[in-house]
């Protein structure tokens, strides 16, 4: 099992940048792709963004495509997502997830993939 923890999350100005960081602890992540998700109070849990096992490959969902960066570092066993140009509409708690499928080279459709050890959530509030 993985154990993902998220941080990095704050208060922001819109226009503004974030990083945010999410840390396996125990089991290597290395094997498996990162997935990044936010939920906004009343709205439903939506996909941000993705990355492969190996970093070859990254997944953004329209919304924050050419704003925001995917990417890891399976040394020290983390998952980055680089927010820039941030809007009020980004604000919602921001969630990393793991694809319980050993070294997919490809995603087909991050949005409706099955995520497993979610962590705790991470809060970005944008401000206008």
């Amino acid at each position: 099992q993985v154990q993902l923890v998220e941080s990095g999350g704050g208060s922001v100005q819109a226009g503004g940048s974030l990083r945010l960081s999410c840390t396996a602890s125990g089991r290597t992540f290395s094997n498996y792709a990162v997935g990044w998700f936010r939920q906004a109070p009343g709205k439903k849990r939506e996909f941000v963004a993705a990355i492969t096992w190996s970093g070859g490959s990254t997944y953004y969902a329209d919304s924050v495509k050419g704003r925001f960066t995917v990417a890891r570092d399976n040394f020290w066993k983390t998952a980055y997502l680089d927010m820039n140009s941030l809007r009020p509409e980004d604000t919602a708690n921001y969630y990393c997830a793991r694809d319980p499928t050993y070294r997919r080279h490809s995603l087909a459709n991050p949005a409706q993939d099955q995520w497993d050890d979610w962590g705790q959530g991470t809060q970005v509030t944008v401000s206008s």
